[in-house]
Formats: structure tokens, C-alpha cells, sequence
């Protein structure tokens, strides 16, 4: 009886110890990032490659990603944060340091994009770079030569914000991004006003200049525009540079007769960095360093910025970058350019308050 109890014991250790092997086999990740911001074999070779069991979710504004952070509960393992929220969350302890001596393959970063990265992330201690890019005009060039002719101020921040052009698009369509720490500081620099303004004075200025033209906004959203645009149902929209070189593509590709330009105004406009950081309550963290390091490889960061039609601060990878993208000054600002964009920083709590009181006047209309 002594014998059978031992092999039945024997037994059952053997099949916890396999059981416990084939969940240590079964690796997870879990990424948060933005909606359509990734070339979709990507993820999938990464997860067929390594066997880890990928799980991928989307959100569309900067706003969702940090209330979910500072929950201190997010449930990611890789989240991406533009680069001042990225400065914002920092500094609320959301995020957990880079292990460096995990990603080898950091050497190929531009160490001068990497610097004006340090503005928002001190000594690049979390955050991963990923894209960049600015917030510009996209627009549909036959509706808007057929609403204000062929003069049409494309090319300035009077399209959007001199009532006589907006006034004349409505007919066809204008949307705006979701986003206050986006479109007040376009606003504020477009009166003349600090970007960053910390005056709550100034906000008052801003949403008064937004106010005349919100009539004739469409509505606000960050991820709708681009299918919108692509459909012919919008013919104006603020949005992020590449992603009306996406959407060009795909209206392109869809044989609908649709064409989609943009530039990048004469004025300035931000520059942002997209950067991938590990939250403070990941679990994975092995994997979420593998997942990157596999991500600043030159091969795999180039086609996505083919893709998106964003540049990356790889400096190994652009020469691997399309021309399209890599020399087109509205994706890829020339030095002459540079000079007219600025980077956001995250604001004290008066400022931010005064900021967000004049979003949502501006956003209700009242």
C-alpha cells in the first residue's frame, strides 16, 4: 500500500513539475499604445519569434493613457506616452527605470534627438524613443480649392484660425484633435503667446480665439480624423504629421479618388517624441526589455516608419527609411525648420487647471 501511496505521490509531483514548466514556457506582455501605430507584422513576428502571448490594446488620447497610469494599476507592461506626459508621469512615479545593460542595441539612437528627449526624461532613464513628429494641417486639396480657391493658406495656422477661411470649410469638414496639451499651445503660439505659457490670463486669450472659430469645427477627436479624412468625409484636420501619410496611402490604395496633402505651417508647430516606458506595476519586465530591444533594431524600426510615415530617431535605421518620408520637410522638418518648433512641457497645477477649464468651454461650445 506504502508503494502505491509513493508512486501516486511520484506521479503527482511529476505532473505539478510539468505544469509548472509549461506555465513558465507560456511568457506574457501586454502593450497599451496608440490606436494604428504600429506596422502589424511587427508585433506578430515578436510573439512568433519569442512564444510570448502578446496582448495588444489600444487608446486614442495622451488624457486616457494617464488616467489609467495613475491609477498605479494600469495592468501594461509597455505603455506609450507622448513625451511631456511621459515628463508628467515621471515625476508621479508611474514608471519604472530602463535596464540599459538589456538593450544593447540603444547605441543606435540619435544622441541628439536623445538630448532634446532629456528635456522631458532627465538622463533618458525611461522612456524609450519611438517616433516623432509634429501636429499639422491635413487637407482634401480639391475640396479646399473649391471652398477658398487656389490660394488657399495651406500652408499657415490662418487656415484654422482666421474665421474666414474656417468659416467657408465647414461646409466640407474640419476636426481638430482631443487635446488641450496639443491644439491651446498651437493657439497660445499663434497669438504670439508663449506655448508653455504658465498665466492663466493667457488661456483666457487662447480660448476666446478658439471660441470664434468653434462653430465651425466638425468636432474633436485624435484617431477618427485620419479614416474621416481618407473617406473624403472630412476636407480639413489638425492631427500628427505621418498620419496623413498613412492615410494618404490608404485612400490610395483603396482607389477612391481621395488625395490627401498636408504641411507643416510656416508659423512652427510642436515637436513630440512617442516613447515606449514600463509602468510601475508591469509584471513583465524581461519581456518588455525584449520586446524593445528588438524595437530599436534598425531592420524593425525603418518599415515602421514606412508604414506611418513617421520619421524615428534610429540613426541607423533612417538611411533605411523610405525617401518619401526621410526627405519630405513636412515629415521630416529640414535644420531651417527645426527652428520654428517647440517642445511642450508639462505645466504647474494653476496653468494646467486654467488650461483644462478652457478646454471644456471650448469643447461644449458655451
Amino acid at each position: 500500500m506504502n508503494s502505491i501511496k509513493h508512486l501516486f505521490g511520484a506521479a503527482l509531483c511529476g505532473a505539478a513539475l510539468l505544469a509548472g514548466a509549461v506555465q513558465a514556457e507560456q511568457r506574457e506582455l501586454r502593450v497599451y499604445n496608440w490606436a494604428d501605430y504600429i506596422l502589424p507584422s511587427v508585433p506578430k513576428d515578436f510573439a512568433k519569434q519569442t512564444g510570448i502571448k502578446l496582448t495588444w490594446d489600444i487608446f486614442d488620447t495622451n488624457e486616457a493613457l494617464e488616467a489609467k497610469l495613475l491609477t498605479g494599476n494600469s495592468g501594461y507592461d509597455l505603455v506609450v506616452p507622448s513625451n511631456m506626459f511621459l515628463a508628467k508621469q515621471i515625476e508621479a512615479g508611474a514608471f519604472q527605470t530602463l535596464d540599459h545593460s538589456k538593450l544593447p542595441n540603444w547605441q543606435h539612437l540619435d544622441p541628439q534627438l536623445l538630448k532634446l528627449l532629456a528635456t522631458n526624461d532627465p538622463g533618458n532613464q525611461y522612456g524609450v524613443p519611438y517616433l516623432y513628429g509634429t501636429v499639422l494641417i491635413g487637407f482634401n486639396p480639391a475640396k479646399v480649392k473649391a471652398a477658398l480657391g487656389e490660394n488657399a493658406p495651406v500652408d499657415s495656422w490662418d487656415l484654422i484660425f482666421k474665421e474666414e477661411n474656417i468659416s467657408k470649410l465647414k461646409q466640407c469638414g474640419v476636426a481638430l484633435l482631443d487635446s488641450p496639451s496639443e491644439i491651446l499651445p498651437l493657439a497660445l503660439h499663434y497669438l504670439g503667446l508663449p506655448p508653455n505659457s504658465t498665466e492663466p490670463k493667457d488661456y483666457d486669450k487662447a480660448s476666446e480665439l478658439m471660441m470664434k472659430i468653434r462653430p465651425y469645427i466638425a468636432y474633436f477627436h485624435s484617431a477618427k480624423y485620419m479614416t474621416d479624412i481618407a473617406n473624403g468625409d472630412i476636407c480639413v484636420a489638425v492631427g500628427y504629421s505621418g498620419s496623413f501619410y498613412q492615410f494618404a496611402n490608404r485612400a490610395k490604395e483603396a482607389g477612391s479618388g481621395v488625395v490627401i496633402d498636408w504641411r507643416l505651417p510656416k508659423e512652427g508647430a510642436p515637436i513630440w517624441f512617442d516613447t515606449f516606458a514600463i509602468p510601475r506595476d508591469a509584471k513583465n519586465i524581461d519581456e518588455a526589455h525584449e520586446f524593445l530591444n528588438n524595437l530599436l533594431k534598425p531592420e524593425v524600426i525603418a518599415p515602421i516608419s514606412d508604414f506611418l510615415g513617421y520619421p524615428n530617431p534610429n540613426k541607423d535605421a533612417m538611411p533605411l527609411v523610405a525617401p518619401a518620408i526621410r526627405d519630405n520637410p513636412n515629415l521630416s522638418p529640414s535644420a531651417e525648420q527645426q527652428k520654428t518648433l517647440y517642445i511642450l512641457e508639462p505645466l504647474p497645477r494653476t496653468a494646467e487647471r486654467a488650461r483644462t477649464r478652457a478646454w471644456t468651454k471650448i469643447k461644449s461650445g458655451s
